[in-house]
């Protein structure tokens, strides 16, 4: 099942997409009793409410309609750094990684966890800000990105996998400069624009999250390309990491890692650029596409 948030006119609408995703069904209309917001929706089918199956024809899906599945996710989003072996070597090896002095430790022992506020969160085919200052040396990251259905507080490894309902692409747009200035990753990570997100969540009966390929690529040429079997962490040893500390909610997402092939890994690094596009892709999900666009300091401070 996808489940996506979509505009139409000035109303952002929960939907159900068919598998091809080329139309879908108003939550409004298939299950008018259900909850309108994905979080509630995620919540409500995780504790064991069901879905009607759609009906006619439906309405034609626009690509360009998409919103990020979860424009407000309940918290700021949990991400995982250095999680594929090659590149958490090739992080250690350029430069900009400040927990690893040397390529005997660029393997972490543990998970790597982090977070980008929920203010990152944008849309499967928004554009990345390059907001002055903040540009120099932007980077991406294609993830998959985990949703949780049940929540739970110190979820075991065997019971990690009742807690997801389904699963998501992002781009972890990263400011390598502030990244690696600040010795820490919220404020690089963590920029207004910097997490597309889309096109919409698969549920986990359609996927081998163990199986999944995850590509990216700039101006059409491929950058990263890799399995998630690779992943050093898997996904219960991730929930079971995160909820020791923290209970996870309905509608969390964690971002699992990136692969190798990251701007930072060439010699020299290739970073975006205004008019740079990004595709970011996951077998079984689907693609987001974002174009890199330069915007006005002034016009932020004035909109803020």
């Amino acid at each position: 099942m996808k489940l996506a948030m979509v505009k139409t006119g000035a109303s952002a609408r929960l939907v159900r997409v068919d598998a091809d995703g080329r139309r879908f069904w108003p939550l409004e209309t298939l299950a008018p009793e259900m909850p309108h917001d994905m979080a509630g929706l995620i919540a409500a089918l995780s504790s064991g409410a069901a879905l009607p199956e759609p009906e006619g024809e439906g309405e034609v899906l626009d690509e360009a309609m998409l919103l990020a599945p979860l424009p407000v996710p309940p918290r700021n989003i949990f991400c995982v750094g250095k999680n594929y072996h090659a590149h958490a070597r090739e992080f250690a090896g350029s430069g900009y990684d400040s927990s690893s002095t040397s390529a005997a430790d660029a393997i972490p022992k543990a998970p790597i966890i982090f977070t980008k506020p929920f203010t990152s969160v944008s849309g499967p085919w928004d554009d990345i800000p390059l907001v002055p200052g903040l540009d120099a040396e932007v980077d991406y990251e294609a993830e998959l990105a985990v949703v949780i259905g049940r929540g739970g507080r110190c979820i075991t490894k065997a019971d990690a996998m009742k807690h997801v309902f389904g699963y998501t692409v992002v781009n972890d747009v990263t400011a390598r400069d502030l990244q690696g200035k600040h010795k820490q990753w919220l404020l690089g990570k963590g920029i207004d624009g910097f997490c597309p997100m889309g096109p919409w969540i698969v549920t986990t009966d359609e996927l081998d999250a163990q199986a999944m390929r995850v590509t990216c690529t700039v101006n059409g040429e491929k950058r990263q390309d890799a399995v998630t079997s690779d992943l050093i962490f898997d996904i219960p040893t991730l929930i079971e990491t995160i909820s020791l500390s923290t209970a996870l909610l309905p509608g969390d997402v964690i971002a699992t890692g990136t692969p190798e092939g990251v701007g930072i890994g060439f010699k020299p690094p290739r970073f975006l650029r205004d008019g740079d596009v990004v595709e970011c892709a996951i077998e079984g999900i689907g693609r987001i596409r974002n174009t890199l666009r330069r915007v006005d300091a002034a016009a932020l401070r004035g909109a803020a």
